[in-house]
């Protein structure tokens, strides 16, 4: 095998490898495959999480994974592609930032590691082994991938942000009232 194909071969590897687990995340929100909830569950699980409306949040969950890890596999619109699966990353890193960087303690690690190496293909391009190769490049231009970085970039900005709103929203609507004395006791206590 010649030197030159072994980058095309590795880049064929990685997307075929994250495509295919971005497509089966992606398909557990959308239809419940793989004991997922499909969009009914998916759906309340977003409004859980903050975000909203939960149904659309869903589906633009779901048609970024699924989607762009179908893309991404088939090496089609690649820069596409990667932003769309980091765009839906950020999402799921800001979810479980919480609990820190480690997945073993509910952490971003996994989400975040999908979303860079989507983002490193979708910048990259997708080597020879794709059909953006075999459509000559059209959709993987650098125009292409200024633009689809910039479209998911401020997608995910907007969609964090408006979360980060409505979960400190909620938070606020639980905290108890004081009361006229100041300590939130009673006068009697």
């Amino acid at each position: 095998m010649p030197f030159s194909h072994r980058k095309d071969l590795g880049l064929l590897a990685l997307r075929l490898g994250t495509g295919g687990v971005l497509i089966a995340h992606g398909t557990q929100k959308l239809l419940g495959w793989f004991g997922g909830g499909g969009l009914e569950g998916t759906t309340a699980a977003m409004e859980s999480m903050g975000f909203t409306p939960g149904r659309e949040s869903a589906i633009a969950a779901g048609l970024g994974e699924a989607g762009g890890g179908a893309l991404l596999a088939l090496g089609l619109a690649t820069p596409v592609a990667g932003a769309a699966a980091a765009g839906a990353m950020a999402g799921a890193v800001a979810v479980h930032a919480p609990a820190g960087f480690f997945a073993h303690k509910g952490g971003f690690e996994y989400p975040a590691f999908l979303g860079f190496v989507a983002a490193g293909l979708g910048l990259a391009g997708p080597g020879c082994y794709s059909l953006d190769h075999l459509a000559g490049h059209r959709l993987n231009r650098p125009g292409t991938v200024l633009l689809a970085f910039a479209v998911s970039a401020a997608a995910a900005t907007v969609v964090v942000n408006r979360r980060a709103a409505a979960l400190a929203a909620a938070e606020q609507d639980k905290e108890p009232e004081a009361e006229p004395g100041g300590d939130g006791r009673s006068p009697s206590a």
